[in-house]
């Protein structure tokens, strides 16, 4: 199978690149600045390909030949939409790193079209959801008439610059939660709960996560909060995203980062807590921990890629696409499911 990396010179584009030729894998490197792409390739041995995203016949013209994308060029509010219509019109599956909610929902719209095509449509394919969709899959398999899904996590290393954006861009609309099946707004961290995680217990705020479209998707429970760890002055700034000066300073800074260094990524973890309860209050509850976010994201897309082929038409969750027990067979995870009580 051919595949396409695009956003290759991003952070998480490079580890992918990386780790894809490290395991003998031959992807075509793309994105839409050759200053950047073309020592990369040449690094690496790859071949390259220099388009943008604003040109639908370019678009095209990019993917000749090509049996899948792996699209890694956020924030994808401006990226996703282009590159699938694309994928969907040119018979190629497309799977994507995205963790933000109305990216799901607007690839979820191109669902008959991509069936019609053959095309598999797999959004959310690193951390951003790989992990906290297969959890979910897994509790609601223990608890089959659960309605309320609480969904945390912690992530270790410090964000990429791509990372960084987004959540300078998505915080700015505040929160999100889904209730009675309907994603609904909230205010930033308008909700807590003490998430039991496998480091110890910690108290977790609400944030508008990926999981709020994917979960309901994969397991059909209407009530679905997601949850992290925000430092009180942190949360305090989110708020204040909504004014124009200060989020357009803040996404400059975020441009500024660089990502977690080797060390870092080596060194760092990732863990999930998630709890489902039914009408009755039975509660199943299940904890992931997993390496560093950007490391499990790599292993992640580059598994997913090898089984693409073969996975069904139309829009996919990850945990409907591969199963709930997909995430527990990636590097360094390990997933632990209680007993229903």
């Amino acid at each position: 199978m051919t595949w396409l990396l695009y956003g290759a010179t991003g952070y998480t584009g490079r580890l992918i690149a990386r780790r894809a030729a490290a395991r003998g894998l031959r992807p075509v490197l793309a994105g839409r600045t050759a200053a950047t792409l073309v020592p990369l390739a040449a690094e690496l041995g790859l071949e390259h390909r220099v388009f943008g995203l604003d040109d639908p016949v370019a678009i095209r013209r990019g993917l000749d030949g090509v049996d899948a994308v792996a699209h890694c060029a956020g924030p994808f509010g401006g990226t996703a939409l282009p590159m699938a219509a694309a994928c969907v019109d040119t018979a190629t599956h497309y799977l994507d790193i995205t963790g933000e909610i109305d990216v799901f929902e607007s690839l979820r719209e191109f669902d008959a079209r991509a069936v019609k095509a053959g095309v598999t449509l797999l959004p959310g394919a690193g951390f951003d959801v790989v992990p906290t969709d297969c959890v979910a899959a897994l509790l609601a398999g223990r608890l089959p008439d659960a309605t309320q899904l609480d969904l945390a996590f912690l992530l270790g290393g410090g964000p990429s610059p791509g990372t960084a954006r987004t959540v300078v861009a998505g915080a700015a609309d505040g929160g999100r939660i889904r209730a009675g099946g309907e994603i609904r707004a909230v205010p930033m961290g308008s909700r807590r709960v003490r998430a039991a995680f496998p480091s110890g217990a910690r108290t977790v705020v609400s944030v508008p996560w990926g999981d709020v479209s994917t979960a309901y998707h994969s397991t059909g429970i209407p009530d679905i909060t997601t949850y992290t760890a925000v430092p009180a002055p942190a949360l305090a700034a989110s708020r204040a995203l909504r004014f124009g000066p200060l989020r357009g300073a803040l996404a400059g800074a975020a441009g500024r980062l660089r990502g977690p260094g080797e060390r870092t990524l080596n060194a760092s973890r990732s863990e999930v807590w998630a709890r489902a309860r039914d009408a009755a209050g039975n509660t199943a509850t299940a904890t992931l921990v997993g390496p560093n976010p950007y490391s499990l994201t790599a292993d992640s897309v580059l598994r997913i890629l090898d089984r693409l082929p073969g996975l069904p038409p139309g829009f996919q969750t990850p945990s409907r696409a591969l199963g709930p027990d997909f995430a527990g067979t990636l590097d360094g995870v390990t997933v632990t499911l209680a007993a229903p009580r």
